[in-house]
Parts: C-alpha cells; structure tokens; sequence
C-alpha cells in the first residue's frame, strides 16, 4: 500500500544524524570535542523508552519529558496494522529498558521482535491491553470477533489517552521513583489538556445539526471515541484485510449513506481514497480527505505534532464536515506542557 507522498514528507524535518565525534580528553578529565555537547547530553536517570506509533510517542513524552529518552518505531504515515520492523529496530527494542506497546493485536510483529531481542530486566507494556477490561473490547466490520482482533485505536478517544498516560507515570514512576514526582506532575498537565480537549469536543458537538453525528471514514479508528462521545460510526471504507473493498462492498456503502444521509465522508491525508470519492460522487456526501489516525501533523518540535494536535486537528475536520461549529476547540492550546524530545523515525 502507498503510504505516503514526498510532498508530505518534505513537511517534516530530516532526522538528526549522529556522528561520532573524536574528543581530546586532557589531564583534567575535560573533552574537547565538536558541536554543542549540551544538546548532545541525555538528562535525568538514562531510561531507554521504545514506543510503537506516534501518538503513544507524544504521550509517553508528555509524561517523561527530560528524565528519560524516548525513540519511536513505527514511522509516520505508515500502516500500523501491516508494519513489518527492520532489522535495525532489534538494537533499539534489545537496548530499551521499557518497551511501550499500544497492543490489542495492533503491532504484532514489533511485540514478537520485542519479547525476542529485549533484554532480561526490560519491560514490556501492552498499554491498551492493560487499561480497557476484555469486555469492554469493542468487534465490527473491519475487526470480526472470530479473528480474535479487538479494535485497537483507543487514543483516538481522550478519556483512553488519559489512562495511557497513568499507566506510562506509574511504570516510569517504579523504574525511576527518583523521578516519581515530576512524572506526577507531568501526568497532571498532560490529564488537564486532554481533559480540555474533551470539554471543547463536547461543547462544540451540539452545533452540529440533530442526526448528523454520523461517520464513514477510511480507516475504522474511531469506534471508541463514538462510544464516549455518542456519535455513530456507519462503516469504514478499509475492511478487515487492509485491501480495497469489493464493489458490493462500496454498494453497500452507498446504499447506507443514502439511508442515514450521511453529509460527509472523511479519507485520509496520508492514504487517499478513490473509494470514497466515488462514494462521495454516487451519493452527494461531501468527500473530506484530511483526517489522520496516527499520524502528526507539522514535523516534530512544532506545537502541532503531538497527541493533542492531532486529536483538536481531527475533531475540527469532523465537526465542520458535519455542519457544526468549532468555536471551543479553536481555543484549545496545543503547546505541550512539557517539551517533546522524543525521536520520531521517517
């Protein structure tokens, strides 16, 4: 499947490179070497966090901020769900000291790589699997119950992002109690910004015409945020297997647009979809081809690129297609509280 298009990735900075430098060490004990050596110095304990797609790399930066070094795996714009690691990924996930996994069936080859390389004290940690109680596991047209394959995109609902965060404070916290309190505090942050995030969500929803909290999407990621918020999720045009759907499929669809009467219907940014642009023509719904999933908008560093932006970024795009305002959730400030110095790989 292409993933993604040069022109998006032109949008984000290069990843830093890192060369070896040659210092002088004198008699004192000092180093004479290239560069700002500031920059270069790991603060706080030397925890090695591994995190999988990038909203739990925003997250787990939210909380560890300083006091730990935080390096992504999968790359942005790639399909999570089909994500096969390199090689070279084994040296990180053998290195890590915490490895943070969103689980739920998502990364499977990346947790069995992981479970194979780590080293005997590291942790791993499922984080959906460990927060949301199997009954509460939500099956639908892209995930059947009988492949055994939960819907696995809980961050996309805040309340979930929420317990991801108290989770990754207290597995940090009992690695480094040193630091317990700053991941407290931390956590607090991070817990009032996507606590807003919900408030303004809530609030600028009602704008949206009585009936039309409806979506069709490309990717089923949403299940859970309709779940919390009590909006309807009518279909994804991406079925279980990651393919295009079959034509009676798309029928299917286009039948159930015109019976729900569905406004719009949202593609991706990142995967763009013939589909449901013919769906869009077959039925009058307005197609929206910028929401993401996973994926950050700006390129790292910039106040966009983080769990916060994406998610504001996502229910904006919604809430106008579907006719409603946004009043509140422009005001939302999407500034970190603590500065993102995780690794984001391209």
């Amino acid at each position: 499947m292409t993933i993604s298009t040069a022109a998006r990735r032109s949008r984000r900075t290069l990843p830093t490179l890192l060369t070896g430098l040659i210092c002088l060490v004198g008699a004192l004990g000092t180093a004479a070497c290239g560069g700002d050596s500031s920059s270069q110095e790991q603060p706080g304990t030397g925890l090695l966090v591994a995190t999988t797609v990038s909203p739990i790399t925003s997250i787990a930066a939210a909380i560890g901020g300083d006091r730990v070094t935080i390096e992504g795996i999968v790359p942005e714009g790639t399909n999570s769900h089909t994500f096969e690691p390199e090689p070279q990924v084994a040296k990180l996930l053998s290195d890590a000291d915490i490895i943070f996994v969103n689980g739920l069936k998502l990364e499977d080859p990346t947790l069995e790589l992981a479970e194979a390389n780590k080293k005997p004290d590291a942790q791993i940690v499922e984080l959906g699997t460990t927060v949301m109680p199997e009954s509460d596991y939500i099956f639908d047209f892209s995930f059947p119950k009988e492949e055994g394959k939960p819907n696995p995109h809980l961050w996309t609902d805040p309340t979930y992002a929420i317990k991801y965060a108290a989770l990754i404070r207290d597995v940090l916290s009992e690695r480094d109690p040193d630091n317990a309190s700053t991941y407290a505090q931390n956590y607090l942050a991070f817990e009032k910004q996507a606590t807003a995030l919900a408030d303004a969500l809530r609030a600028d929803q009602v704008t949206v015409p009585a009936g039309n909290l409806k979506l069709l999407t490309y990717h089923d990621a949403y299940a859970y945020f309709a779940k919390t918020f009590g909006w309807t999720v009518v279909g994804a045009v991406q079925p279980k297997n990651f393919s295009d759907p079959a034509p009676a499929e798309v029928a299917a669809l286009i039948e159930q647009v015109k019976a729900q009467g569905v406004k719009t219907i949202f593609g991706s940014e990142v995967f763009p979809s013939k589909v449901l642009e013919e769906i869009g023509n077959a039925t009058g719904a307005r197609y929206e081809d910028t929401l993401r999933d996973d994926d950050l908008p700006g390129a790292p560093g910039e106040p966009e690129h983080s769990w916060l932006g994406l998610m504001r970024g996502n229910y904006m795009t919604m809430i106008k297609g579907l006719g409603g305002t946004t009043t509140n959730l422009e005001k939302v400030d999407t500034t970190p509280a603590v500065p993102d110095r995780a690794t984001y790989p391209q």
